[in-house]
Formats: C-alpha cells, structure tokens, sequence
C-alpha cells in the first residue's frame, strides 16, 4: 500500500456519512445519496458550510464507497494513529475525494468506471454513468449468451463434437465491425478529439460526460455501412462448433469463451454459456464418473449364486459372479466400465434385484411349496428374539 493520506488517520469516514463500520455497501451509498441530495451546492446556493460538508462527504463516499479503498482504509485505521507509515500522500489532482485541484471537483460521468460519477449521474442527471441517458463510452463488452443443448444418454458419456444453431449479433459481414462503408474510414471526432468524452465546467464542478457529437465513441463514421448502419454488428444465424466433453450430466453448464456477441467500439466479445440436457437412459444412471445399473436375478441365483450376464454401456457384457446368499440390494463393482474422463475412467456399478415371478406353473409352485416346507427358520425370527412370548411368525 502507498503511503494512505492525512485524512485517513484524521477522520472517520463512517461517522461523516453516518453509518455503522459494518454497514454493507448498500447501506453507504443510500446514506451518501440522502446527504448528497440535501448539501449538493445546487440546492444551497451560497451557503459555504453546506459547500464544505459536501465536500466531506464526498470524500468520505469516495474511500468507503470503493471496495478496494475501503478495504485499504479499515487496514490503516486499525493501525492506529499514524499507523506506522513514513509520510502522507496528499490528495493531489483527482485524488482521494474526487477533487480535480484546489477549490474545484471534476466527476467522471461518462459511465467508465462507477462510483462518485455514477452516483452523481444518477442523482442529478448530468451524465451517462450507468442509468444516465448517454451513453457509455470507450471499449464496451458484448453480451453473454445462453444456449441448451440436447444429448442422448451415450453421447454424454462418451462426449462428443457438435454445432449449435443459433440467431444473435454478429460482427457485420460487410465492414468486419468497422461501422463503415467498405473503402471509407471513420474520422476522429473534431469536438472531443478523439476521447469520447467532453469536459462540462459548472463553477467549481467539472464533469465529464459522453461527447454528443459522436455519442461517445471518439470518431464518426461519415458513411456508415449499409448492412450494419454503423453498429459494426448485425443480427443473423450462426453455427458454432462445440465440445462436449465426456461425462456431461444433466444441467450442466459449459462456457464458450468469447462466443457470445461482439464487443462495441473495440470491447471483448461476450462469452456464451450452453447448458446441457441430458435424456435419460432406461437401463443406466450416471454417478459422476461412475454408472449405475439395476440387474434382476432370480430366487435360485440370488440362494445358490451363479454367473450372470451384465449390459455395458457400449453395447456389450460382462460377466457378474453373485456368491451364494446374495441378499437383493446388494452392489457389485466392475472395474474400469464407468465414464472415461480426461481426469481418470469410473467403474460400472451393479446392483441386483430378486425378481418375483407374478405367474407360477404348477411345477414351479409345488417346487416352492417344497422348499417352504423344507424351511427350518424363519426369516423374521430375529424381530422377536426379545419378545417375552417368543413366538414366530
């Protein structure tokens, strides 16, 4: 941190806008705005007291109301008087508080960075800050998009290359996002020369606002493009490739970076977030890197224990050895059969079920009559091991 200036150590910025040290940021910028309304020199014409709280408080919004100086500010007060610094840095030409120099303040509202400007803007109406009526100037990002993409079970758990489809902006065919008719070059600006922004002096305030001559953008465009009309974008289909990669689960989100629409005035294109939906499969689940099957055995595999045959993912089988005894429920792993990711292949997760025939032949139902006859416990005798009867059932 460089050295912090004077005031930092002299006042508290939460007591001059009246608020708690814990108060959100919310809570600071509606304390600021109330303040500002009531001591703003316009609304106390000649009255130098209103003037200098104005000032205070402005300069106390400007620390407190900024998450960085804020953070700054509180590490410097907890240090105590001086706070073990070497010097002051004095607050200097657009400096702490927003003064433009001795007796005069200069307020960004061109919409560029937020805070004093902004809230000024907002207050007022002397600018475009966010929520003004100009617009922004200098480079601006373009949107993000949203996308679904719908997916078979087996081509998210394999992955796959495909192509959306789909209408948005798109830097113009014709001028390749110049704004400019094809073989003609935008000027700079005669009024602002170029910075996209004029200086507005009212007494003792400066404020920077968006140059109406060329709506911020520092140029003008004398013959705009025909396809675009000078935007340097134009709304068409577009096809874009994606991958997904292996193991996609349902919901998912996956970003395309710069995919979205085109930045404005040389911005960074948006990004485009495509959300995947996968179609459930009617014999596997996904678990991760792992998946999940239900596999039916009969009464006589699940008492004396067989090999049985198990699907895979990938259309063929493995084989599942069930020992003796296999209660229903029971899971078996099968190592290596899962969702092979770039971080490692998960296992196939078998889980086995007893199946109960709804219709009996006569010989399978005198072969079960046998063995119930044949029975010597009953399944349910532990339930009643401390009952004072000590009967089954």
């Amino acid at each position: 941190m460089n050295n912090p200036p004077r005031d930092w150590f002299e006042k508290n910025y939460y007591e001059v806008l009246g608020v708690d040290e814990k108060a959100d940021a919310k809570e600071i910028t509606r304390a600021y705005r109330k303040l500002a309304r009531e001591l703003h020199p316009d609304a106390n014409p000649g009255d130098a007291a209103a003037e200098e709280r104005f000032k205070e408080v402005s300069s106390a919004y400007d620390v407190v109301g900024d998450t960085e100086k804020r953070k700054e500010y509180d590490e410097v007060r907890a240090l105590g008087p001086m706070g073990g610094m070497g010097g002051f840095g004095g607050p200097g030409p657009g400096g702490p508080g927003g003064f433009g120099g001795p007796g005069g303040f200069t307020f960004d509202m061109s919409g560029g960075g937020g805070g004093l400007g902004d809230v000024l803007g907002n207050l007022f109406g002397g600018g475009g800050g966010r929520g003004g009526r100009s617009r922004a100037t200098g480079p601006q990002r373009g949107a993000d998009l949203e996308a679904e993409l719908h997916l078979d079970f087996t081509d998210a758990v394999a992955g796959l290359s495909t192509s959306l489809h789909l209408v948005s902006d798109a830097v113009c065919h014709t001028c390749s996002g110049s704004g400019a008719e094809p073989g003609t070059t935008p000027t700079r600006c005669p009024v602002c020369a170029g910075r996209g922004v004029v200086d507005d002096n009212q007494g003792m305030f400066a404020m920077s606002r968006p140059c109406p001559n060329c709506a911020g953008r520092g140029q003008i465009i004398e013959h705009p493009c025909p396809t675009c009309r000078g935007n340097g974008v134009e709304r068409r289909p577009r096809e874009i490739k994606v991958r997904i990669p292996a193991g996609v689960h349902d919901g998912q989100r996956i970003r395309l970076k710069g995919r979205g629409d085109p930045g404005r005035q040389g911005g960074q294109p948006g990004d485009l977030y495509v959300t995947c939906r996968v179609e459930p499969h009617p014999v596997f689940a996904m678990d991760g890197r792992n998946l999940r099957v239900t596999v039916p055995i009969t009464f006589a595999e699940a008492a004396l224990g067989a090999d049985i045959a198990v699907p895979t993912i990938d259309g063929a089988s493995v084989k599942v050895r069930i020992p003796a005894g296999t209660r229903a429920g029971k899971t078996f792993r099968v190592k290596g059969r899962g969702v092979a990711t770039a971080k490692g292949t998960g296992d196939l997760m078998v889980s086995v079920e007893v199946a109960v025939p709804a219709k009996l032949s006569d010989e399978e139902r005198a072969a079960i009559e046998a063995l119930a006859a044949a029975a010597t416990e009953s399944p349910r005798q532990h339930l009643f091991a401390s009952s004072p009867e000590g009967g089954t059932t």
